[in-house]
């Protein structure tokens, strides 16, 4: 069940795999493709789209967090959590770090511009993505704009959960700047699989938004885990 944390316990026809398609299957450029195959290789870089000019950052997000990370910055415990099921998954929550907006069908944004910040922004992310009715509103509300976020918006549907679930175990930041990062969320499947997904995010419009590939595809692939070694453990339901 979820609890509250104090530290470390815790078909889209061309589109990005949210949480509902990639403990089921892994969806790119319209191919399905089983977990198993999918995980086997080592991450790789989808086409990767512009990187964000470098330059002043503004502060403060829409929702009025504050704090700041203006340089490299990384996390080695786990903050303070609060959790709650959105869709099938466990999802963060923090009166620092966000998500500062929550809606009554459970989409989520707003967070703060700190690494932490970072953090929840991604795997509210994969939480919310659990729930395959809010494919579009997480597109149109947690992905940064570009062409990426046009072809998702043009994806025919919602990927659909044939019935296995995940929970978030772990995380470890693979970069952070101000105005980007790339946190790396290992999930756990119900069926005791392990994988990690590293999700570049972009500091836009006051909110981190999730950065996707030109073609609408993830940025990176997941990879399978033997264990969590490198990882915080973060968990909000056993």
């Amino acid at each position: 069940m979820p609890r509250t944390s104090t530290g470390s316990s815790s078909r889209p026809g061309r589109g990005f795999v949210t949480g509902a398609a990639v403990v089921a299957v892994l969806v790119v450029a319209g191919v399905a493709v089983s977990l198993g195959a999918a995980f086997g290789a080592h991450p790789t870089k989808a086409a990767a789209p512009a990187s964000p000019a470098a330059g002043p950052v503004a502060g403060g997000s829409t929702c009025g967090l504050t704090g700041l990370d203006r340089t490299d910055a990384t996390l080695t415990i786990a903050p303070p959590t609060r959790w709650t099921t959105v869709g099938t998954m466990a999802a963060p929550s923090s009166a620092t770090a966000g998500p500062g907006r929550q809606q009554s069908d459970g989409l989520r944004s707003c967070y703060a511009h700190t690494v932490t910040g970072a953090l929840f922004a991604v795997a509210n992310f994969w939480a919310t993505g659990s729930d395959p009715r809010l494919y579009r509103q997480i597109v149109e509300t947690n992905v940064a704009d570009g062409p990426g976020r046009d072809t998702a918006l043009r994806a025919s549907g919602a990927p659909s959960n044939t019935g296995t679930s995940a929970q978030i175990a772990g995380f470890k930041v693979d970069s952070y700047r101000p105005n980007a990062a790339t946190v790396d969320v290992a999930l756990q499947s119900s069926s005791g699989q392990q994988i990690g997904f590293p999700v570049p995010v972009v500091w836009q419009d006051g909110d981190w938004k999730v950065q996707v590939a030109d073609d609408g595809t993830n940025v990176f692939r997941p990879t399978i885990l033997s264990s969590l070694a490198g990882y915080v453990p973060w968990a909000g339901a056993e």
